[in-house]
């Protein structure tokens, strides 16, 4: 099982870096852009295991992070977490949109309403509807992005 630190650090070590200072540093960092830093700093060589559901999904954005990148793929980032870890983690997602660009999958309308600038609707594959979150919730184009706001289909 790896620690705390062997996941965040693990991109880094694939690309070649094996500078001590320079892995602690970028691991500090990408723990504190993951808002994780004050939680698991005393225990960095603990496992991963140990955290809580909510804290392990940031371990997993701190390691996305570690990697300096322009863009992150989640997954249904909030997908068994309670409403308080939800919380913590749209809201982490909202303060890192202005360092990376984030795309998240989700299944919440209400989530993607609450934290996406854009918006693109899929049904069975196919892309129906992109573009601005309110214009698309309020005035959607196409009868079946419609039929999904209002819960016809879906």
């Amino acid at each position: 099982m790896r620690s705390i630190y062997e996941n965040v650090v693990y991109g880094l070590r694939v690309r070649g870096e094996r500078n001590r200072s320079i892995l602690d540093e970028k691991v500090e960092k990408a723990l504190q852009n993951a808002a994780l830093w004050d939680e698991v700093k005393d225990r960095l060589h603990k496992s991963a295991y140990d955290l809580s559901g909510g804290q392990q999904q940031r371990l997993c954005i701190a390691r996305a992070l570690v990697t300096e990148p322009e863009v992150i793929l989640l997954d249904e980032p909030t997908s068994a977490l309670d409403p308080i870890a939800t919380n913590s983690i749209e809201q982490l997602v909202s303060q890192l949109q202005e360092k990376v660009t984030m795309i998240i999958v989700t299944h919440s309308m209400q989530q993607a309403a609450r934290i996406s600038d854009y918006i693109a609707f899929m049904y069975l594959g196919e892309m129906i509807e992109f573009g601005e979150t309110k214009a698309i919730f309020s005035n959607p184009e196409y009868q079946k992005t419609k039929d999904y706001i209002s819960g016809r289909i879906g």
